[in-house]
């Protein structure tokens, strides 16, 4: 009879692995969240579905409202989630020692924020699946080339992501959770996803065709609305913000 070899054997899982499991944690984290879910996918769709339904603000464009609506609620979606849900949340993360804790799991620190990273892109096609149905439903004509229309949502989201664990990397939580919630009205306002940035004053409209929201909003109307080709200028402006964010938030990026 052979005995069991009962022999402890200590040591980390294969970072593939460990990756998985993490960015399945941190889905399932978001999705319990009410906060957050209200930010993700109840506002956008409330959105859609209002302000298709109810005359409020004058749209650009041919098609019905909804035609115009939906790429900009498209942009807030990928806004909501990549940018102010994981500004709050990993600012508290790291109010609570959270990120501490983990950093010094087997875990690489690169590893935690691609986590995120996936949980964000998760997330995200949920929404883009809940708001494409929903605008469908609502009359919806959607245009143009897939694949510009996921090379937009990739580039917004990373740009978004970047500015967002900028945020929560440099500022204390409660400074997070204030000013993620304030860019989102105002973005949501300014940045052309419900009024037109050609309502806006032609002395603030250059700079407000620069913000991100406003590239990726556009870029997406160009495509979904007009069957345009590759918005080949806002995804350059949508690179430079990916690149910027990015850059400054593995720099200045703080644990602790």
């Amino acid at each position: 009879m052979t005995a069991t070899d009962l022999t402890p054997r200590p040591g980390a899982a294969p970072v593939g692995r460990m990756l998985l499991a993490q960015t399945a944690l941190e889905t399932r984290m978001l999705l319990r969240n009410g906060e957050q879910l209200l930010l993700t996918v109840v506002i956008p769709t409330v959105l859609l579905v209002l302000f298709s339904a109810v005359d409020v603000v004058d749209v650009d464009g041919p098609g019905k409202r909804v035609d115009f609506l939906a790429p900009g609620l498209l942009a807030l979606a990928v806004m909501s989630t990549a940018f102010t849900g994981q500004a709050i949340a990993t600012g508290f993360e790291r109010r609570y020692g959270v990120l501490k804790r983990l950093g010094a799991t087997p875990l690489p620190r690169w590893a935690l924020l691609s986590a995120k990273t996936g949980c964000v892109l998760v997330t995200e096609l949920l929404q883009v699946l809940l708001l494409s149905g929903i605008a469908l439903a609502l009359g919806w004509s959607p245009h143009g080339s897939p694949p510009a229309v996921l090379l937009l949502l990739v580039l917004g989201t990373a740009a978004f992501s970047g500015l967002g664990l900028l945020m929560a990397g440099t500022l204390r939580a409660e400074a997070t959770l204030a000013g993620a919630n304030l860019v989102f009205v105002l973005l949501l306002l300014a940045g052309g996803v419900v009024v037109p940035l050609s309502k806006f004053p032609d002395a603030v409209r250059p700079v407000l065709e620069l913000l991100p929201i406003s590239a990726l909003s556009d870029g997406l109307r160009s495509v979904l609305q007009l069957g345009g080709g590759v918005p080949w200028a806002d995804l350059g402006v949508l690179a430079v913000w990916s690149v910027l964010g990015l850059a400054a938030a593995s720099r200045f990026f703080r644990w602790e």
